[in-house]
């Protein structure tokens, strides 16, 4: 049976709620970045900031992400590749089929990982933490488990 994809439309139906609205080649500061409650795609607890792009086309776009202290996204998967930087916190992230945290590689502040198209991964903090994501949308996310999805979660 196919994994049912979900349109990046439904995913971020809120995307300009989100977005700080800057143009190409704005600055922005981080004091000035719109918070909101991450879209049912990720596990709750987590706040989402768009900083460029619309996540619901075809264009490059970077993404800030707030997650608690115990926050877990399980393994799934992208159509694109997903590049992220840990800002502040710490985030440990795994490569495979399920969330494993004796697999997984600590990153620090700083910390960098590139995530290629189709590749299963998952990540779980300790603390709380700030990444930045870049990637080319639309912005898709496809769990390996879809007992797993929140989007499934009743």
């Amino acid at each position: 049976m196919p994994i049912p994809r979900v349109s990046p439309l439904v995913l971020f139906p809120l995307a300009a709620l989100l977005s700080v609205g800057l143009a190409s080649n704005a600055a922005v500061n981080a004091d000035a970045l719109q918070w909101a409650d991450a879209p049912a795609f990720l596990p709750p607890g987590a706040q989402l900031a768009v900083l460029d792009g619309d996540p619901s086309k075809a264009v490059r776009i970077t993404l800030r992400l707030k997650m608690p202290a115990g926050y877990q996204i399980p393994a799934h998967w992208h159509p694109t590749q997903e590049d992220v930087t840990v800002l502040s916190g710490s985030m440990y992230v795994g490569m495979g089929d399920a969330l494993s945290k004796t697999g997984g590689t600590l990153l620090k502040p700083g910390g960098f990982v590139a995530l290629g198209a189709k590749m299963n991964h998952y990540a779980w903090t300790d603390e709380a933490t700030v990444l930045q994501i870049h990637m080319d949308g639309p912005f898709e996310i496809t769990y390996v488990d879809p007992a797993l999805d929140p989007r499934n979660k009743k």
